[in-house]
C-alpha cells in the first residue's frame, strides 16, 4: 500500500516485504486552470507550464549536479552562476521525461506530466542530497492551479507497478503569489536513502532563485 506522505515526513525507502527501493520514478501530475466561458456555457483550460528539477548537493552543501530543462536562456543562468540545463547527471543516474507545458487539459488523468527516473545504485558517492522541486513558468500561482501532486513508484514513465510513496499539494489560498515549490528530498544517512516531503512554496519567480534557496537554507 502506498504511503500518503504529509509536510515534513521523513520516510525511509524499505518496502513492505523487507527489501529497499533503489529503482524507481518520480513524478509530477499537475492541472491547467479552468475557467468558465461565454455565460458559463463552455469551457476554458489555462494551460501552466511547471518545471520539474532536480538539484544534487555533496556533503559540503554544494552542488554536485543537476538536472533542469535546457530550455532555459543560458544568459540568464549565468547571472546566477549557474551551468545550462540538461536531462541526465552525469553518472547516467538520473534522467528527466522532457518538458511538459501545459498540465493537464481534461482533469486529473492520473499520469504524470514530468518524471525523473532515477537509479541510487548508479548515483556518485559525491551526492548526499538531491532536492526536487519546481518552478512555474507562467503567471499563474499556486493558489489558482487546482492540482499538483508528486509520488514516487517502481516501474517506468510509461507505466507504473507500483506506487510507493504519494505527496498531494492541493491548491491553497496561503500559496497566493508562490510560483515554485521545494517538493522533497532524498538524503543519505549512512548507507541508506531515506526520502523528506517538504513541500514548501516560495515567492521565486527563477530556477536559480530556487536553487540558490536550497543551498543556503535547506542543504
Amino acid at each position: 500500500m502506498a504511503i500518503n506522505l504529509t509536510k515534513g515526513q521523513r520516510i525511509d525507502l524499505r518496502k513492505d516485504n523487507g527489501s529497499t527501493l533503489t529503482n524507481f520514478c518520480v513524478g509530477v501530475n499537475w492541472g491547467g486552470i479552468e475557467t468558465k466561458g461565454f455565460f458559463g456555457l463552455s469551457k476554458n483550460v489555462q494551460k501552466v507550464d511547471l518545471d520539474l528539477s532536480c538539484l544534487l548537493l555533496n556533503a559540503n552543501g554544494e552542488p554536485s549536479d543537476h538536472i533542469y530543462s535546457p530550455l532555459y536562456r543560458v544568459d540568464v543562468l549565468q547571472k546566477f552562476g549557474l551551468p545550462a540545463g540538461k536531462l541526465v547527471t552525469n553518472d547516467g543516474a538520473m534522467r528527466h521525461s522532457g518538458d511538459d507545458l501545459a498540465g493537464d487539459s481534461g482533469g486529473d488523468d492520473g499520469l504524470d506530466n514530468e518524471i525523473v527516473t532515477v537509479d541510487l545504485s548508479r548515483i556518485s558517492p559525491d551526492a548526499m542530497q538531491i532536492f526536487f522541486f519546481i518552478n512555474n513558468a507562467g503567471q499563474e500561482d499556486f493558489s489558482q492551479i487546482p492540482y499538483a501532486k508528486i509520488r514516487m513508484y517502481e516501474g517506468t514513465p510509461k507505466q507504473v507497478k507500483e506506487v510507493f510513496a504519494t505527496y498531494n499539494i492541493a491548491a491553497e489560498p496561503q500559496f497566493a503569489g508562490r510560483k515554485s515549490m521545494i517538493l522533497g528530498k532524498l538524503y543519505k544517512k549512512g548507507d541508506e536513502w531515506k526520502f523528506n516531503a517538504i513541500g514548501d512554496p516560495t515567492e521565486d519567480v527563477f530556477l536559480g532563485q530556487t536553487i540558490h534557496r536550497i543551498i543556503q537554507h535547506y542543504k
